[in-house]
């Protein structure tokens, strides 16, 4: 069945407060004039307390940490939100690539193309390296991306071939009742991450479930029976002679 999203429908039933608001206002203003060309309704935002996407929220506060208690000369971002990109880039030197390049500035950050289908980079060459809320979306033709029912095993196949031995990978995909929601993202059960990335070791596990609480550091089978959560692994490539 197909998705019909709400909250634009759902805004509407607060036209009728806006335009009370509007002749308030009117009324009240010495000097401003309202024009009906400028008008810019928002009308969601009537709300008690701040809202905020937990997945998003969480999964940036937990890769700044991880980086911040053990910062790397530099690291490698692929495809992930980019307001955590440019604050990343602040205090640990920052390359972020994308399909769909950024073309931002700032003190720290590179903004380089890449196709995580084919990284331009060797074997075991990249010691840190994070990809948060991308690999599900790959193969969909969501982003503009091919149509590839594999495109998120190569992905994942790609992330590990770059990753340095020793070097660690930050991930975040969605997490509980493994499906497809097409052309959105996948789900993924936390033993198939675990499984398709079988060169690498399991170094800790954190969530978010679907009430919007994250679990930090905890057991991947906290995931097992949710719905949509946000897991977030951190992988490590053994070291070279030193098996998995």
């Amino acid at each position: 069945m197909m998705a019909i999203y709400p909250r634009p429908l759902i805004g509407l039933a607060y036209l009728p407060r806006f335009i009370r608001h509007w002749m308030r206002f009117s009324r009240l203003s010495k000097d401003a004039r309202l024009r009906l060309v400028d008008a810019y309704p928002n009308l969601c935002d009537w709300v008690a307390s701040t809202p905020f996407d937990p997945h998003y929220f969480y999964q940036a506060a937990w890769l700044a940490r991880q980086l911040a208690s053990a910062p790397p000369a530099k690291h490698l971002d692929i495809g992930s939100d980019v307001k955590l990109i440019g604050t990343l880039s602040a205090f640990v030197p920052t390359e972020f690539m994308d399909f769909r390049p950024l073309d931002a500035t700032l003190t720290g950050l590179e903004c380089t193309r890449g196709d995580i289908l084919a990284l331009p980079m060797a074997d075991d060459s990249v010691t840190s390296v994070s990809c948060l809320h991308v690999v599900e979306h790959i193969g969909l033709g969501r982003y503009g991306d091919p149509i590839d029912p594999e495109g998120s095993r190569k992905a994942i196949a790609e992330l590990e071939r770059v990753l340095a031995h020793g070097g660690r990978l930050f991930l975040s995909v969605p997490v509980g009742r493994e499906r497809i929601c097409f052309n959105a993202h996948r789900v993924f059960a936390t033993k198939t991450i675990v499984d398709l990335f079988g060169k690498l070791n399991l170094i800790s596990f954190s969530l978010v479930d679907d009430t919007g609480r994250f679990w930090p550091d905890c057991s991947p089978d906290r995931a097992n029976g949710l719905d949509y959560g946000c897991g977030m692994f951190v992988l490590e490539k053994p070291r070279s002679h030193q098996a998995p």
